[in-house]
């Protein structure tokens, strides 16, 4: 089969966007991040996670508390002893108060994501992914009073995404999971959620887990060996996982993935603003089926998401990302 060009899915916010935040603004905006990926000649675009974006809230770029904002049961507005209570968890160092305190039973609320499909997909012939956050990123951003333990909260949001995930028919729907990462201790309770949430999507299921992309700097540590019993406990047709800023040196423990579940590869650093080559692309899938076999690699793509970088370099990086994979498989 051949190998696929994507993107995970955020792209910087176009200028005019910033102070025009009315729908038609937005529409033409994903329209235009839509053809810039055609034109670059990406096989599986996306929407640049640009109807989520929300200009009170740049620095998430809509990853977090564009979910939050809109689901029952999780207040916005808290008190010292709620920020307190959540610093105390040194597992989000990088947050100083969290997204939302959880008061009731997590429920759909307001949030419709198949209304931003619906609103995306006509503008578009291309083969189009549609994103969103996974329940154990979103659990570990709030603080809980109502739920007795974790995984029951992380289970109440699988289950509000399950039921968004099954009404969009996108060829391809990604569950992105940042905070797994550094965390490959809390599989037990985070994976029956992310499955529940896999298991209702009609298109082909991904994973994307990365080691965070925060004012483009990373903000886990670990080592992909110590996620493979999470990996491999994973619904999910592919993953979509970040290698070119780590370096490919730990290739060698994907050798023990589930064969079921494709390795999507990455090859464009977004946190560096040089535009890979071509040839330094190719060398990198080569290097990575020499270590796999064959048929391991189904899509390849950036580390993350674009969203921290100016438009020019982002362009350019999509270019070269196809231009690399042409290289690789012989294409004129």
């Amino acid at each position: 089969m051949p190998i696929l060009t994507t993107v995970v899915g955020s792209y910087p916010t176009p200028q005019w966007l910033q102070g025009n935040t009315s729908r038609g603004a937005l529409r033409d905006a994903i329209m235009v991040v839509l053809k810039t990926q055609e034109l670059a000649g990406i096989d599986v675009v996306a929407d640049g996670e640009l109807n989520r974006f929300d200009p009170s809230h740049p620095e998430t770029n809509g990853m977090i508390d564009y979910f939050i904002s809109r689901m029952s049961g999780i207040q916005t507005s808290f008190s010292i002893a709620d920020i307190d209570a959540f610093r105390a968890d040194a597992q989000l160092t990088y947050r100083t108060d969290p997204a939302g305190v959880v008061t009731g039973e997590v429920g759909d609320g307001v949030l419709n994501l198949a209304r931003d499909y619906d609103f995306t997909r006509p503008l578009t012939t291309a083969p189009l992914k549609f994103t969103s956050t996974g329940p154990h990123m979103l659990t570990k951003v709030l603080t809980g009073r109502y739920y007795k333990s974790r995984d029951e909260l992380c289970m109440a949001i699988a289950r509000v995404l399950r039921r968004q995930m099954e009404r969009i028919p996108a060829e391809v729907v990604q569950i992105d999971e940042a905070n797994i990462s550094g965390h490959p201790e809390d599989r037990e309770w985070a994976l029956p959620a992310i499955n529940h949430v896999l298991d209702g999507i009609r298109g082909r299921r991904g994973v994307h887990v990365c080691f965070g992309n925060y004012g483009g700097q990373s903000v886990q540590k670990g080592f992909w060996r110590d996620l493979m019993p999470f990996l491999n406990g994973l619904h999910c047709d592919h993953l979509i996982l970040e290698f070119a800023r780590r370096g490919y040196g730990e290739l060698d423990a994907f050798k023990e993935l589930d064969p079921k579940i494709g390795l999507g590869l990455s090859v464009i650093d977004i946190k560096d603003n040089g535009i890979e080559s071509p040839e330094e692309i190719a060398r990198r899938i080569e290097h990575a089926q020499s270590i796999l076999g064959p048929g391991r690699i189904p899509f390849v793509h950036p580390d993350c998401g674009f969203w921290m970088l100016q438009r020019s370099v982002a362009d350019g990086k999509m270019r070269a990302l196809v231009a690399g994979r042409n290289l690789f498989e012989g294409r004129a």
